[in-house]
This record gives C-alpha cells, sequence and structure tokens, in this order.
C-alpha cells in the first residue's frame, strides 16, 4: 500500500473512531464474492484488512453468505475447498435466514444484519467488504459504515458517504454549542458550589463586594481635563504676571517724578 493511501485510511478511521465510536478489533462482515476474489489473487484477506483498517480485526460472514459458497458452482474443487476453508476461519454472524430455502442474496442478508429495524444507523458498527456494488450503494444511506472492496488486487477503502459526512457534521456543531453553554454557566456554577461549602462549614456565605478604583492624582486629572486644548490658563497667569510687573514699575517711576 502506498504511504499517502495508507495516511487517507488510518486518518479516515480516526474520524470514524470520533464520530462513531468504532473500536478494536473492528468487526468486518464479509460477503461470498470478496472471498472468491481474494482467493482468486492469492490475497491473504485477514492480513489486508488489518493492513487496509489500520487495527486488529474480526472477520465475519453471514449464514447466507457461507452457503451461497457451498452451492457456488466451479470446475475446480480445490478452489472451492479454498474458499469455504477461508469462510470458516471467519466468526459465524447469524442473520436469521437459516430456515430459508434459498440464501438471501448479499445485498438484502448484509443489510439486515448492519441495519435491522431500517433506522439508518449502525448500531454494532460493523465495517462490510463487499465486491457488490449495489451492496455498497445502498449501504451509504446508513450513517457510519466504513466500506472496503478489491479492485485489480489492490484493496480499497471507500470515503466516508455523504450520509455520514452530515451526521459527523451536525455532532462537531452540537459539541461547540455544548461548550459555549456550559462556558457561560460555569461562573454560576463555581459561586454556587462556593455557598454550599460555606453552609457546610456552619458559616453563612460571606458577601462578597467589587473593589472601588482608586481616585487619580490632582495631576493627572488636570492632565485629562486639558488634554487637546491650548494651555490658556499658563499663559494668561504669566501675562498677569508680566502686566503686574509692568503696572509697578510705571507706577514707581511716577512716584520719583513727583519727589
Amino acid at each position: 500500500m502506498r504511504g499517502k493511501r495508507s495516511k487517507q485510511y488510518r486518518k479516515l478511521m480516526h474520524q470514524y473512531a470520533l464520530a462513531f465510536n468504532f473500536r478494536e478489533p473492528y468487526q468486518v462482515l464479509l460477503d461470498a464474492e470478496i472471498i472468491q476474489d481474494t482467493t482468486k489473487f492469492k490475497m491473504d484477506l485477514p492480513h489486508l484488512l488489518s493492513r487496509t483498517l489500520h487495527g486488529q480485526v474480526k472477520p465475519m460472514i453471514t449464514q447466507c453468505c457461507i452457503r451461497q459458497l457451498y452451492l457456488a458452482k466451479t470446475e475446480d474443487r480445490a478452489v472451492k475447498n479454498s474458499w469455504i476453508e477461508t469462510a470458516k476461519g471467519c466468526e459465524r454472524r447469524k442473520c436469521g435466514h437459516q430456515e430459508l430455502e434459498e440464501p438471501l442474496g448479499a445485498e438484502e442478508c448484509i443489510m439486515s444484519v448492519v441495519d435491522p429495524k431500517d433506522s439508518g444507523t449502525n448500531k454494532h458498527r460493523y465495517i462490510v467488504a463487499s465486491q457488490d456494488a449495489a451492496t455498497r450503494r445502498r449501504l451509504r444511506g446508513v450513517a457510519g459504515v466504513p466500506l472496503v472492496y478489491v479492485q485489480r488486487s489492490v484493496m480499497v477503502m471507500e470515503p466516508m458517504a455523504a450520509r455520514s459526512e452530515e451526521v459527523k457534521d451536525d455532532q462537531e456543531r452540537e459539541k461547540v454549542r455544548s461548550g459555549v453553554k456550559r462556558g457561560k454557566s460555569s461562573g454560576t456554577g463555581e459561586k454556587r458550589k462556593r455557598e454550599g461549602k460555606e453552609r457546610a462549614q456552619g458559616r453563612e456565605p460571606a458577601e462578597r463586594y467589587e473593589v472601588e478604583e482608586a481616585p487619580r492624582p490632582l495631576g493627572a486629572q488636570l492632565e485629562s481635563r486639558y488634554a487637546g486644548q491650548d494651555r490658556e490658563p499658563n499663559q494668561s497667569s504669566e501675562t498677569r504676571g508680566k502686566e503686574g510687573k509692568g503696572s509697578k514699575e510705571r507706577s514707581f517711576g511716577l512716584g520719583r517724578g513727583n519727589d
């Protein structure tokens, strides 16, 4: 597997884990066709699933799918035995269709296991590995179903479907809203907790007042008062001082002349 594609699959499984709570070992539902194709290309199916999903896997097969392998017609008996041996190595998943004379197709059987109540949710967190395009197309409408298939002897994991993306985005928005609400109510909650603790200790909750700001110095008040204005008070006082000095000099001169 190429490094870029492997990184994408790891990131995708991380998103499924966060949004839909997927955990290892991953339960992987197989259909009959993917067992036939991986045997044809001589692929180690459990190893490839673990490598693609970046975690431990638990391969599973429904009763209908394993019956399809028994009923499949092929000229090579050894190939058919190989299919059945691979299926026997998987955990058997009861689908409830064993009483039917003919097994259901992969689409109907797997859908009844993944979404039995037709609610659009993957309650048991199955990953589906299917070669049937119709099955994968229908499963895209169920939120939180990772899909895997084999293309030209390469295992491929589909991007997250639109329905799953919508559910994931809704969950992220809900987390943001709940976080904002918790932030607004945290101050009130701390105050109530503190008052309850004081009452438990036999004390009345102390009243808390806001500390008033100290008055500013007179110089700062004057500076802010005359900020942006001409400093006329200083200039007028200096002018008055000069005028007073001149009048004294004139009066002194007149007095000497009269003498």
